[in-house]
């Protein structure tokens, strides 16, 4: 009787063990996963970014970049010279490639 007790704890145990790995693996490819993905295409637009594009901030804003440094950028915003404003690379959400 004691031996049939045993067995039935141990696949109690392997059963819970079996549906963590089931999570932590659904886990792993809706979230994980397409976060990297996205960071990485993220990465790949600012590193493409030019002098002349058309940018769009996180926050909604349509300017075209002026200036670019390592972290920086400095975008102009409107038809107004006068507005240019410097803002992190990272506040950047889309970039239009000019068409010069």
């Amino acid at each position: 009787m004691n031996l049939l007790a045993t067995g039935n704890a141990a696949m109690g145990w392997g059963t819970i063990i079996l549906y963590v790995v089931v999570i932590g693996a659904f886990m792993y490819f809706a979230a994980i996963r397409p976060q990297k993905k996205e960071q990485k295409r993220l990465n790949a637009m600012l590193a493409t970014m030019e002098v002349g594009d058309v940018v769009v901030t996180t926050s909604g804003f349509y300017g075209v970049l002026i200036d670019i440094t390592e972290d920086d950028v400095i975008v102009e915003f409107g038809s107004n010279r006068n507005c240019r404003i410097p803002m992190k690379k990272a506040a950047i959400a889309e970039v239009e490639k000019s068409n010069e």
